[in-house]
């Protein structure tokens, strides 16, 4: 029985990936934060093995990866604010280099390390981008993505050396338990709320998230060290999105569209804000840097080369809608509208 160790485990991607690993019957180890949300671990206590550490102690990393023969990396600090940008480049880069050295001084079997398709340039006339698409740092904007562009950086550079890395490129994932949730989930949220009275013009590849799950999983099987590969569903138009919204709840979709560059002064203006009141922005200045583009990704790669099969994006908005709905969720105070949730 196949043995991995999973950081990331009590978020949105890895909590999915967590239960498909135990639905599989492979033995699961855990690396969680002691001050970590642990709902997406509740009721499997006795199915898994959990070491309380954290990616930037290699000790820790070390101890939770010891006698497992993978190891899937899905850990990040995935926010399109913050204070501290020094943490995000802690977790993403340093964090990631942590483990991936680690497992490779331990003689893991395969490494499976989660990127973002954040990382590839998306071409300016709305194609689909592919796995070639390799942008340069200095085309991002934001220090999330930023990070996450070195942190493969540094994945492909230990591969190039001979560690067994494998590279997943995911999209936008939507389904349930998406706890805090993700820059994706808040636009289900806000429209749920009727917090959305406009929307731009822009587009996102999304993918249900158990199908995501389901990709680490045949990475890690099939893929070829040192490739990534895009676990990607449906190019979608923001618009598209909203109106699959509307059939499923019963909600009018925003009228309003606005272009990006309009976004941009009033970006400007929430983030000042933000600065004063420690609070997130409205409307962060990367969402609406991101959403210039249309975020479209072609995933032929990984169906041919992994079996990767993604399923129906409406019906994984649905289980979303059903699963805020059924904890609490809408009716609660937004943590973000409008153009926050625009892109993944």
């Amino acid at each position: 029985m196949p043995k991995a160790m999973l950081t990331g485990a009590t978020g949105f991607v890895g909590g999915a990936l967590f239960r498909e690993l135990l639905r599989r019957n492979w033995e699961v180890r855990v690396l969680v934060r002691a001050a970590s949300d642990r709902r997406n671990l509740e009721g499997y206590e006795r199915r898994f093995e959990c070491i309380t550490g954290d990616i930037a102690d290699r000790e820790s990393v070390r101890r939770a990866i010891d006698g497992c023969d993978t190891v899937f990396h899905v850990a990040a600090r995935y926010t399109l604010w913050n204070l501290r940008p020094d943490e995000v480049y802690r977790d993403n880069v340093e964090g990631t280099r942590n483990v991936l050295e680690v497992a490779g001084d331990l003689g893991v079997r395969r490494i499976v390390h989660t990127s973002t398709v954040g990382v590839l340039g998306a071409p300016c006339d709305g194609r689909p981008a592919n796995e070639s698409s390799w942008a340069a740092l200095s085309d991002l904007q934001g220090h999330y993505k930023r990070s996450k562009w070195q942190a493969e950086e540094c994945a492909r550079d230990l591969a190039a050396k001979g560690l067994p890395v494998v590279i997943v490129n995911p999209a936008s994932p939507v389904g349930p338990r998406d706890i805090k949730p993700t820059p994706t989930g808040k636009i289900i949220l806000d429209f749920l709320r009727g917090r959305m009275f406009a929307c731009t013009q822009t587009g996102l590849n999304v993918v249900p998230v158990e199908d995501v799950a389901t990709g680490h999983i045949l990475a890690a099987e099939k893929g070829v060290p040192g490739e990534r590969y895009i676990l990607g569903g449906e190019n979608l138009s923001l618009a598209r999105i909203f109106g699959m919204l509307a059939d499923i709840t019963g909600r009018h979709p925003p009228r309003v569209s606005i272009p990006p560059r309009l976004l941009l002064p009033m970006s400007f203006f929430a983030e000042a804000l933000s600065r004063v009141t420690r609070r997130p922005p409205l409307i962060p200045w990367e969402a609406v840097a991101m959403a210039q583009r249309h975020m479209y990704f072609d995933n032929t790669r990984a169906r041919r080369e992994l079996g990767f099969a993604p399923g129906d994006v409406k019906s994984a908005l649905e289980r979303a809608v059903q699963w805020f709905r059924e904890n609490g969720y809408v009716g609660g105070r937004a943590s973000g509208a409008g153009a926050a949730a625009l892109v993944f």
